[in-house]
């Protein structure tokens, strides 16, 4: 077989894995659906722990379809003690959006209010306390972020941001935006700081999943108090940056 007939197959099975994984996302998703209707009715921590259980599932069929697992590094990172912190983190796919639920604490995230709408998944994404903010409008979505960080952050639920705003390919570094050390900086939480690979086996906006172990790394917490948000911002900037530079290249 030519190379190129062999480059040729390989495609073909990655894209038939794919599709085989992307089938059973949404048979999943849609197996969840009665089981969101009725924990709506529970309390939060009963909906955090019941709805967090269909990322377990997606990433377990994942590995099954795709091949593509994962491990983790810096669990010693993180606090002994349950605390409320501002998890800032690398975005390159929506493998993250997953794996967080797993890897961290009780946490939600900020999102765009759009995500919301959509019928089974948005439903229960909004079961779990999300900060669901209009990009249009910088400044109502800067508030939003900063209110409604706060009041998570008080009840004990930690608050993830993608600094950079939007996925971006593997080894493409955006602009840090500073709302995520703001929110940091004017409660006094510390910030944890989140690097990975992601984007190398799950591109951003492609259908392709490719195999292989993804590596998340959690950093050292970033106390804020004596801090303002610009060396909050660059303290997590320089960690999530200079760790995704230190992962080996195959």
């Amino acid at each position: 077989m030519s190379n190129n007939a062999h480059s040729n197959s390989l495609i073909l099975v990655l894209i038939f894995r794919s599709l085989l994984f992307y089938m059973g996302l949404w048979l999943i998703t849609f197996l969840f659906a009665p089981i969101v209707l009725i924990i709506l009715l529970f309390p939060y921590p009963y909906r955090y722990f019941v709805l967090t259980k269909w990322s377990l599932v997606i990433l377990g069929w994942l590995n099954i379809t795709c091949r593509l697992s994962y491990e983790v590094e810096g669990y010693q990172n993180l606090p002994q003690s349950p605390i409320a912190m501002v998890i800032l983190s690398k975005h390159q796919s929506t493998w993250e959006t997953l794996a967080m639920q797993q890897v961290l604490p009780r946490q939600t995230w900020v999102l765009k209010q759009e995500l919301l709408w959509i019928p089974v998944f948005g439903w229960g994404l909004a079961a779990l306390k999300p900060i669901a903010i209009n990009r249009k409008n910088v400044r109502q979505s800067l508030q939003q972020l900063l209110q409604q960080g706060r009041s998570r952050l008080t009840q004990g639920i930690s608050v993830i941001i993608f600094p950079e705003g939007t996925r971006g390919f593997f080894g493409e570094k955006k602009t840090y935006h500073v709302g995520g050390a703001l929110l940091a900086a004017n409660t006094g939480h510390p910030v944890l700081p989140i690097s990975h690979n992601a984007g190398k086996f799950w591109p951003a906006g492609r259908l392709i999943k490719y195999p292989g172990r993804i590596r998340l790394s959690i950093g050292p917490l970033i106390e804020t108090h004596d801090k303002n948000a610009r060396e909050i911002n660059l303290l997590a900037e320089e960690w999530i940056e200079n760790t995704l530079l230190n992962y080996p290249p195959s």
